[in-house]
């Protein structure tokens, strides 16, 4: 069975000469059928245009597109964004602000018969918990239900692919959390294949199947969240995905030395590397008479956690986070230890 979505190198470029753009650059993704898969990146890597290409609003340069195992876009080939059986749910959401929620849905869905168009739209209210909402206007709904009716809308005709745009930025944080979850449980109730792109870290992570990681219009990594977070495949990688500290080491196979000791690495690697330790991954302890102590040079509070910025002898700072205590005052000694094995990368030059 033909993956959901396959891009294979595709690239795109705007403008001419000294002004053009390399917004796309060769990048490549396969999405499994009914696989909800996050592309995230920061504001201008690339991942709306490689939207765009996706849902055929551009023609790409190089490389490949295919739906359900149909090419749409190559060498010579560009299918036309409503022939792609593509849904889509914008930033604003899109609705038809003049017709009910029963009429937004049904929007797509006009070449059915009226028996099965009632039979689709019941099924896709009941699915989306719009049951009971059909004949409200759009300005009588909250954030949260409008969102759930783009999502209605756009899963109605049954499309081979959902394209999402970053749909939950114009919720506000109290809201966000509790949506995206609905929207996650919907299109997976659904087994409908989506691609949606954010630049909201903890929107990705918490959210989808995998997450693909873009930057400068290149896909560096697809993971699943946890893996993405705990074995970066790339320093870039590492620095965008969450906090990170990096220490310098040198790596002796499978252990690297640095100047909190000797950490198990969990690769083998050898020379000059970079260390990555994520502040949940570094333990602050006692100071010990006799030896050299870090000290303690500002918290950030965030009442569930805190994150302790200390010095380290040499100089160098970390971050720790930990749970809320009034104990890390500023200018404490203490000692600094690692939750090993760690991640390293080699050391560029």
């Amino acid at each position: 069975m033909p993956p959901g979505l396959h891009l294979q190198g595709i690239s795109k470029q705007f403008g001419t000469g000294d002004a053009s753009v390399l917004a796309v650059n060769d990048a490549s993704l396969t999405v499994d059928r009914g696989e909800f898969v996050a592309l995230l990146g920061p504001s201008g890597c690339g991942k709306t245009s490689t939207l765009r290409l996706i849902a055929g609003f551009e023609r790409v340069d190089a490389g490949a597109i295919e739906i359900d195992g149909t090419l749409v876009a190559g060498d010579a080939v560009h299918v036309q964004p409503e022939k792609r059986r593509i849904g889509m749910v914008f930033q604003e959401y899109a609705l038809f602000p003049h017709v009910s929620v029963l009429a937004n849905i049904e929007f797509g869905l006009r070449r059915m018969t009226a028996t099965d168009r009632t039979a689709r739209t019941r099924e896709i209210l009941e699915l989306t918990g719009l049951a009971g909402l059909e004949g409200r206007m759009p300005h009588e709904l909250s954030g949260g239900q409008q969102q759930r009716v783009a999502l209605a809308r756009a899963l109605a005709p049954n499309p081979a692919l959902i394209l999402l745009d970053e749909p939950f930025s114009n919720l506000d944080a109290g809201l966000r959390a509790r949506v995206r979850a609905e929207v996650g449980e919907i299109l997976h109730a659904a087994k409908t294949t989506a691609i949606f792109v954010t630049h909201d870290q903890e929107e990705a992570l918490s959210l989808v199947d995998r997450v693909a990681v873009m930057l400068n219009g290149s896909i560096e990594q697809v993971a699943s969240p946890h893996e993405l977070y705990s074995r970066p495949a790339t320093r870039s990688v590492a620095e965008f995905i969450g906090d990170a500290n990096f220490l310098p080491g040198v790596a002796h196979g499978d252990t690297i030395e640095c100047e909190i000791g000797i950490l198990a690495a969990r690769q083998q690697i050898k020379g000059p590397v970079d260390i990555l330790l994520r502040p949940e991954n570094v333990e602050l302890l006692a100071a010990q008479p006799g030896l050299p102590a870090a000290r303690v040079r500002h918290t950030l509070f965030f009442g569930h956690d805190q994150l302790i910025t200390v010095q380290l002898p040499t100089g160098t700072f970390l971050t720790a986070r930990l749970g809320p205590s009034d104990a890390y005052v500023p200018d404490l000694p203490l000692q600094v230890a690692v939750r090993s094995p760690v991640i390293a990368f080699p050391r560029s030059s």
